[in-house]
């Protein structure tokens, strides 16, 4: 059995699309540009705030090296009042959580978004307590894919890489995970498919939550 469960945010225990496409596009509203899709915004998630608003002011025709300072004050300001809206856990994620819990496997979330949103979003959804950590993105340390701060929860919780199941729904979980030396498992609930899970090197796919639970508990 794996000591510890690592996962991703957005995407891979919680919906959060509606949030962020929401917030970006008021940012954008604000800014007076137009506004983006919710594919497109699924698409330019996973590296953090500060990659989803250029991608964004790109797709909405404005210039990111003229813009992208006045857009992460109104994104920051809007995101920080509305990271909770329309955010549910995917169907079987909190079974999946109390199957690992009641199996002693150590729980914690490792997420590109904001720190101090990543944590309003977790203890919010899933309440305080229930993660030994939770992290978000913080200055000082490397965003993932960069193994830094993946690989420090870990040995806040005693575990070495190899006894870490590391989950996330992305191209850059998957290089997380992979560059920490971690068993990584990719998830198709979230905003990428299976095909890019595979390219990206996933070594394992999950369909379903379930999956992730019989993954920690019996490792082979």
């Amino acid at each position: 059995m794996y000591k510890a469960c690592i996962f991703d945010l957005d995407g891979t225990l919680t919906d959060t699309l509606d949030s962020l496409t929401f917030s970006v596009n008021e940012s954008l509203c604000e800014m007076k540009l137009p506004k983006i899709t919710e594919e497109q915004c699924r698409m330019f998630v996973g590296n953090g705030a500060r990659v989803l608003m250029e991608k964004a002011l790109t797709a909405a025709g404005a210039d990111p090296k003229e813009r992208i300072e006045e857009a992460m004050e109104v994104y920051g300001r809007i995101f920080d009042a509305n990271c909770t809206y329309h955010v549910i856990p995917y169907e079987g994620i909190r079974e999946m959580l109390d199957t690992l819990k009641d199996a002693g496997v150590e729980l914690a979330v490792l997420s590109n978004k904001p720190h101090k949103q990543a944590v309003h979003v977790v203890e919010t959804i899933f309440g305080s307590g229930y993660f030994r950590q939770i992290r978000g993105q913080q200055e000082g340390i490397p965003r993932k894919p960069d193994p830094t701060a993946v690989l420090q929860i870990a040995e806040i919780l005693h575990a070495k890489p190899e006894e870490v199941l590391y989950v996330g729904d992305s191209e850059v979980d998957v290089a997380t995970g992979n560059a920490a030396n971690m068993k990584t498992v990719g998830v198709t609930w979230g905003f990428r498919s299976r095909e890019a899970l595979r390219a990206a090197g996933a070594e394992r796919i999950a369909d379903r939550p379930e999956e992730i639970a019989a993954m920690a508990c019996d490792p082979r």
